[in-house]
């Protein structure tokens, strides 16, 4: 078990979402059972709650087994999968549907008491449910919360299949789980008590939330950080989509190079960023390749190509006015830590820092003893074989290097306060190794 009952799941999540406490953010509870975990969400995030009605499409044989999920605004979201191996047809499937969504009136009505819903126009929300299962319903979530104006998308549930990151594709912005087992057969598994939550402790812990004072401005910080919209990144001839964030008085800028099969908007190098971003550091996270490169295959594991790539963006960094004359480092996970080093062992690259998650520095072979960047190589103590090749390429560098080996960590950081501790070792090796760089050596 992992779980003492919702209220402890929530307590455990809340600590893994703290980067978001001052964000202005609004949590929504998936009824029921996901509402009692984002009650506590919302308390130590100081934030308000709020229902995302959704209602799930049991298999008529198997009500727990969901072949999809409605929610307000029309949502409808279809497991095909489920739905072909399950043998339901067009008719059954309509059936189950009308009747869940005149339970969905009903729910809407009882839980909100005539009270309007909480606006989240232009804001950060956070999706929040006891576990995923098969995803429907949090897709379904996601999209409510997204066609009513939701700026910025966090689905954070305590517990998820291994693989539960495919299933939901790209309908939220960020994806945040303390446990990803991959023995998974049913939610309640991880939990000591699972027993139902029934629709009075739902409008309990509304009524709660409501007379409990909420947050309504920024927590104080000592670094102003924009929320900047996408960029056009320009490498050589190729404009690459990306993010670009520059806080008040930056002390330099940090360059993500993804790994294979990510991209700008993974959710991981996100909450790096924004640790980044708070202790005072820019950040420019960008796709290495385009849509059509990327559909071949080669190109993602081409080291030199996307090193190239990391080197010309960075060129098209240094010349932007709000980055000009700052240190620049990188962060490479993947794949990407080997075209991090690669891009940073160019003669005249000038690269303050690199770090490493999860990376594959020995993919970059024979550059290795060419960096001459402080090199910070980041591993999870359970990812013994990426660990035996960090050991093997640390071997190789010349420069200040550091192994740092995160305990009880596996390949993807996903274990509790795994993540935080690589933002932490980012922060704190980017930080003292970088410094202003003059105009006249740019």
């Amino acid at each position: 078990m992992f779980f003492m009952d919702r209220r402890d799941a929530g307590r455990q999540l809340a600590a893994r979402l703290g980067h978001l406490k001052g964000a202005e953010a609004v949590v929504l509870g998936l009824p029921r059972g996901g509402v009692p975990v984002a009650a506590e969400v919302a308390e130590a995030l100081g934030a308000p709650l709020d229902v995302c009605l959704v209602q799930k499409l049991g298999v008529p044989f198997q009500p727990e087994l969901g072949m999809g999920a409605i929610g307000e605004g029309g949502v409808r979201v279809v497991n095909d999968d489920v739905v072909r191996a399950a043998r339901i047809t067009p008719e059954e499937l309509a059936g189950v549907e009308a009747r869940e969504r005149e339970v969905l009136e009903s729910r809407a009505r009882h839980y909100r008491a005539g009270r309007a819903s909480v606006g989240i126009e232009g804001r950060t929300v956070v999706v929040v449910d006891d576990g995923v299962a098969t995803g429907a319903t949090a897709r379904a979530a996601c999209r409510i919360a997204r066609a009513r104006g939701a700026a910025r998308i966090v689905l954070a549930v305590p517990v998820a299949p291994h693989d539960w990151t495919a299933r939901l594709g790209e309908d939220a912005d960020e994806l945040v789980c303390l446990r990803t087992p991959r023995n998974f057969y049913a939610i309640g598994q991880f939990y000591a008590d699972f027993s139902q939550t029934d629709d009075d402790e739902v409008v309990a812990c509304l009524e709660e939330a409501i007379a409990r004072p909420v947050s309504t401005r920024r927590t104080p910080s000592r670094h102003t950080v924009p929320e900047d919209p996408e960029a056009d990144v320009r490498a050589g001839a190729m404009v690459l989509r990306g993010q670009l964030t520059v806080p008040e008085g930056a002390m330099g800028i940090v360059v993500f190079a993804h790994g294979s099969g990510s991209s700008w908007h993974s959710p991981r190098n996100r909450f790096v960023a924004a640790g980044l971003n708070r202790a005072g550091l820019g950040t420019l996270l960008f796709d290495l390749l385009t849509e059509e490169e990327e559909s071949d295959r080669a190109n993602v594991f081409d080291t030199g190509l996307l090193a190239r790539r990391l080197a010309d963006a960075t060129g098209w960094l240094r010349r932007q006015p709000a980055t000009e004359g700052l240190a620049v480092g990188y962060f490479g996970a993947s794949t990407g830590a080997a075209a991090a080093l690669w891009a940073a062992a160019e003669p005249g690259a000038r690269i303050a820092a690199v770090v490493s998650r999860g990376g594959r520095p020995d993919l970059a072979g024979p550059r290795l003893p060419a960096v001459t960047a402080p090199t910070l190589l980041i591993v999870g103590g359970h990812d013994e074989l990426v660990l035996d090749l960090n050991r093997d390429a640390q071997s190789q560098l010349r420069c200040e290097n550091r192994l740092a080996a995160v305990p009880g960590a596996t390949h993807l950081f996903e274990e509790p306060g795994a993540l935080e501790k690589v933002t932490d070792l980012a922060r704190d090796w980017f930080t003292h190794h970088m410094a202003p760089v003059s105009h006249a050596a740019a």
